[in-house]
């Protein structure tokens, strides 16, 4: 599955029954409910990577790709808007880019 595959699978369930999917669930609870989600996958990450075991890192990741874009799907921001924010910021150090905002 592509990330391409999987936004378009959450983008699917944002008006779905909430009974039917543990994504049309989350989206259900609102903007506020997927950000404080997605900061819990982020943590937990965070903790996999302090302690180095890489599987356990692998799978928080995927769990932190997957609760982004939800966050992002529940603000009505697509995987396409943040893509393009990157194409905007090609070839710009990040210095550059952080002083323009």
């Amino acid at each position: 599955m592509t990330l391409d595959d999987l936004a378009t699978l959450i983008a699917s369930r944002k008006d779905a029954d909430p009974e039917s999917s543990w994504t049309a669930q989350l989206l259900a609870k609102g903007p506020e409910k997927c950000a404080e989600k997605f900061g819990e996958e982020a943590i937990e990450a965070v903790i996999e990577a302090v302690k180095g075991d890489k599987a356990a890192l692998t799978a928080e990741a995927a769990d932190v790709i997957y609760h982004l874009l939800v966050m992002l799907t529940a603000r009505d921001i697509s995987l396409d808007d943040v893509v393009a924010e990157l194409a905007r910021r090609q070839g710009m150090s990040g210095l550059e880019e952080k002083a323009s905002r």
